[in-house]
């Protein structure tokens, strides 16, 4: 009996929906806690074992042959070809079953193949082997073999084979570094951090003697989500208990990295993994001429079931008189004289449905899936979409959309790395009103002839020395990016960039890579985190050490994030950094008004600006954040929310120290990409989460806002002002008056003698826009956006979530006009967008795979847009056109054969029998 399954249900429904916790109990190397501790009760998990197959030897013929013939055409020859098997019929069976046999066979194939591969890939996967800790010693088994609380040991360059808690490392400071490309497609490396109380535990007889239980919660596909506790026994004490979250967890895929090697727990197995658990099958997508030929299919067969019964009527008026009923030359049994009136007419209804059949064109789905896949290819050879620079090519995933990439009315695009490069170049900072500008700095590379510190505006004084440095080493120490090291150890600090050696940063963020570089060139050198000290040097060459005691996350929700260091002096700090608009209303201090003017000022310029702040602490102070921090992050149970609480009590009373600015260069050829696609009467969306400054600049350096283009605002700010639905009518007696005379020519925003409107919406004004009115009703406020939005050029979408982007898309996808829209991305935050799609197209960026793997094209840049769309996809819809048209026009001259062949068919079954031969010829001809 499963004791687990008892005892979940137990608490469940005995306890209260509301007291019970999802979560499992695993138990480190499945060795029971110290006695009076609680109850062993092992639990039943999933082996190892990954299923990425879809069909199995049993079940492939009975599953695949029900998947066929669930499309309506398929099911429809089906029972065309058992009615010819039944009755008596003017046609053999074999014209309609043997193409029907053909299509079934090739598709069965195809699928048996590709599946196949699948079953073949798994196992592959299943038995590569695993090294893992029994009774003290270091085992080889098969990955397949795995059970959860496994102690597993995974050395450098090798693939985690579940999904693991970090115990420890050979490194000292209980680190390692890990890719995570084949699961979200970034290739920068991540650190991940040893539970504190197991870092030490190097050899085998080590891990073999740990008895702790793992807490946490059950399988859930989030990546970047993970919430557990580790209760650590020791043989007198109480346990020790410590928080656990993504950081602590080694997924299944990814890959370790500079660390020679890792131990593990193993607390997710099999198709229990996250990686298992993100193998979501997407929606299909089935283009507009796939959905007309259904919708003429429907047409067509209405007409077939119409002539059937008139020919069926006609017999019976025909057969009225007694000698039209039974000719001389075919005279009736006594059986067929007796046969019920009303089987007989249904007998005769069957048969002229057969006889008809041809209208019906079971060749034309076999060929337009012919010409879908072969002229799929035709991407794939364009050497005018292969990028050098990277190496890429176009990827077509579905070739079920070829000809949709021609009637693409609407696209919608993200900013950063899809319309700019993802390529961060630090350019300058404000400290105290002053502006510093150093070496340009990008990727690592410094470009020549830059030497010194160059100065704006006035230097400052010796009052405001103290804080410049306080900048710099805020810089230095409030992020998350890593040193690459040299041979795998850092045996001495790094030398400053004067000296010839300058460190190699490696982080999962651009933007950190960049600021850390930049005040390098500033005098202050980042050296290293080594057994949590923040290594950096100063001006004065001289070894600076903090030692680091908390980090404060950063998330998308809070825009900002925050590290609490102590000096070698004692003095507790904490830096933070983030966005303006989350940094601002917890300044208490410092020069805000000059430095907000200069963030202003460089994100109308398009940089990408962040501010920094500071708070000293007491050691009082910091008692009551560790514990604060401490009880949030031990609760199994929201601790997202509580974190954020405490984040919120911690950032606040700050003294504002100065800002940063990042250019993130616009792609080659984006503007006229954009140019190009507007004037084909495309309209155009920017959809992105950067601040509505430096969104409207790159719209007017991608030339998707003219300089003659007149801005609407729909934002919190104009919201807080007026009412939302004033804003709204308001904006529309702008533009409304205009949408008369607009035509698609001029709809694009090229016209010359109307005024050009574009619309820019943030965040928050869409959810007032989305969300239901206290009648229950959001339709009103929708219509009125729509009706706006149609009448703009161009609309910009700044500070948007994930799903807010997919809400877009799917507002307007589902408009009553019904325009076919695109989406292109090329971080896993556009995903959404791109699943929700009509179309969807990656970009292969720096930003990782995800969005390219999840969507139905993807292409090297952005600039192969245009020709993707404007060249491919107008030659696709052509040829699928000509093609279905060709089909049916074939059809219907067949059909004006039919009455001929009709008129020698009246005496059904007997004449049918007579003049199958002469229909043969019929409709040969």
């Amino acid at each position: 009996m499963d004791c687990s399954l008892v005892r979940t249900l137990v608490r469940r429904y005995c306890a209260g929906e509301e007291n019970w916790v999802d979560s499992r109990t695993i138990y480190v190397g499945h060795r029971e806690p110290p006695p009076g501790t609680e109850a062993y009760i092992p639990q039943r998990y999933p082996d190892n074992r990954i299923v990425s197959s879809k069909y199995t030897f049993w079940n492939f013929i009975p599953k695949n042959l029900f998947e066929q013939f669930r499309r309506i055409a398929n099911f429809y020859f089906l029972i065309i070809f058992l009615v010819q098997l039944i009755i008596d019929t003017p046609t053999s069976p074999v014209t309609s079953g043997l193409p029907l046999f053909f299509v079934i066979t090739v598709t069965a194939i195809k699928q048996g193949y590709e599946d196949w591969l699948r079953h073949k890939a798994d196992s592959a996967m299943n038995q590569c082997p695993v090294h893992f800790i029994q009774h003290g010693k270091l085992v080889r088994k098969q990955s397949r073999k795995l059970r959860v609380g496994d102690i597993v040991m995974v050395k450098e360059n090798e693939t985690f084979p579940c999904d693991l808690i970090f115990l420890s490392s050979n490194r000292g400071d209980g680190t390692c570094h890990v890719t995570t490309a084949s699961l979200d497609g970034e290739s920068s490396h991540k650190t991940h951090y040893a539970v504190q109380d197991t870092k030490g535990f190097h050899t085998e007889e080590d891990i073999d003697g740990l008895h702790a239980t793992i807490e946490c919660e059950q399988p859930q596909p989030d990546l970047y989500r993970f919430v557990g506790r580790i209760n650590v026994y020791s043989d007198l004490n109480d346990p020790v208990v410590r928080p656990l979250g993504s950081e602590n967890l080694l997924l299944r895929g990814a890959k370790l990295k500079n660390t020679e090697k890792i131990f593990g727990v193993a607390i997710y197995t099999g198709m229990e993994t996250k990686m298992a658990l993100n193998y979501q099958s997407k929606s299909q997508k089935r283009s507009a001429v796939e959905k007309s030929m259904n919708v003429f299919l429907i047409v067509y067969l209405c007409i077939l079931i119409s002539k059937a019964l008139i020919n069926t009527v006609l017999k019976y008026v025909w057969q009225s008189e007694p000698f039209r009923d039974e000719p001389w030359y075919n005279q009736k049994t006594e059986s067929e004289r007796q046969r019920n009136l009303f089987l007989r007419a249904f007998t005769d209804f069957l048969a002229f449905m057969v006889l008809f059949n041809y209208i019906i064109p079971v060749s034309m789905y076999v060929t337009v899936e012919m010409q879908k896949f072969l002229g799929s290819y035709f991407i794939t050879w364009d050497e005018d979409m292969f990028d050098e620079e990277t190496g890429e090519g176009p990827v077509v995933n579905t070739s079920d959309l070829n000809e949709e990439l021609g009637q693409v009315e609407y696209v919608f695009t993200d900013k950063t790395g899809t319309l700019t490069e993802n390529n961060m170049e630090f350019k300058e900072c404000c400290i105290e009103g002053h502006v510093y500008v150093p070496h340009v700095v990008c990727n690592g590379q410094v470009l020549p002839n830059a030497s010194g510190i160059d100065m704006i505006d006035s230097s400052p004084g010796v009052s405001s020395r103290e804080r410049e440095e306080l900048f710099f080493r805020a810089l230095c120490l409030c992020h998350t990016v890593q040193v690459k090291d040299d041979e795998d150890s850092v045996d001495s600090p790094q030398k400053s960039p004067d000296s010839g050696k300058s460190c190699v940063y490696i982080s999962s963020s651009p933007d950190e890579v960049a600021l850390v570089e930049g005040v390098q060139r500033l005098g202050f050198t980042y050296l290293r985190l080594k057994d949590n000290y923040m290594e950096i040097l100063n001006r004065d060459n001289d070894v600076e050490r903090f030692e680091l005691l908390e980090i404060l996350s950063f998330d998308s929700v809070r825009r900002r994030m925050s590290v609490i260091v102590k000096s070698a002096t004692g003095e507790i700090y904490l830096f933070c950094k983030g966005a303006d608009s989350s940094i601002f209303p917890r300044v208490i201090e410092g020069k805000v008004d000059q430095i907000r003017s200069r963030v202003e000022r460089n994100a109308a310029e398009g940089l990408r600006t962040l501010c920094v702040a500071y708070k000293r602490l007491t050691q009082e102070e910091y008692g009551g954040v560790c514990q604060l921090l401490q009880a949030a992050k031990v609760a199994l149970q929201d601790r997202e929310k509580k974190l954020a609480e405490a984040y919120e009590q911690i950032e606040k009373d700050l003294i504002l120290l100065g800002a940063t600015a990042v250019e993130d260069r616009l792609q080659e050829k984006a503007a006229d990409t954009i140019e190009a696609l507007q004037k084909a009467g495309i309209k155009v969306w920017v959809l992105t989460g950067d601040k509505m400054e430096t969104a409207a600049a790159t719209c007017y350096a991608c030339r998707l806002f003219r300089r003659d283009t007149q801005l609407l605002e729909l934002t919190t700010k104009k919201i807080e002002e007026q009412s939302l639905h004033d804003v709204l009518l308001e904006l529309s007696k702008t533009v409304l008056h205009y949408s008369g005379s607009l035509t698609r020519d001029n709809f694009s925003g090229f016209s010359t003698d109307m005024q050009d409107y574009g619309l820019i919406i943030d965040g928050a004004a869409l959810s007032l826009i989305m969300k239901p009115r206290e009648d229950g009703s959001s339709s009103n406020y929708r219509e009125l956006f729509l009706d706006i939005c149609r009448s703009c050029s161009a609309v910009l979408c700044c500070r948007m979530a994930p799903l807010q982007k997919a809400q877009i898309v799917k507002l307007i996808k589902f408009s009553k006009e019904h325009p076919i829209t695109l989406a292109i991305g090329d971080g896993a935050n556009d995903v959404s967008m791109i699943l929700e799609a009509h179309v969807g197209i990656g970009v292969i960026g720096k930003e990782g795979r995800q969005a390219a793997r999840n969507s139905d094209y993807a292409v090297p840049k952005f600039k192969h847009l245009k020709k993707m769309l404007l060249v491919h996809g107008h030659f696709y819809y052509v040829r699928i056109s000509e093609l279905v048209q060709y089909f049916f026009y074939k059809r219907h001259r067949q059909e004006r054969a039919a009455p001929l062949a009709g008129v020698h068919l009246l005496d059904v079954p007997g004449s049918l029998r007579c003049s199958g031969i002469l229909l043969r010829c019929l409709l040969r001809v």
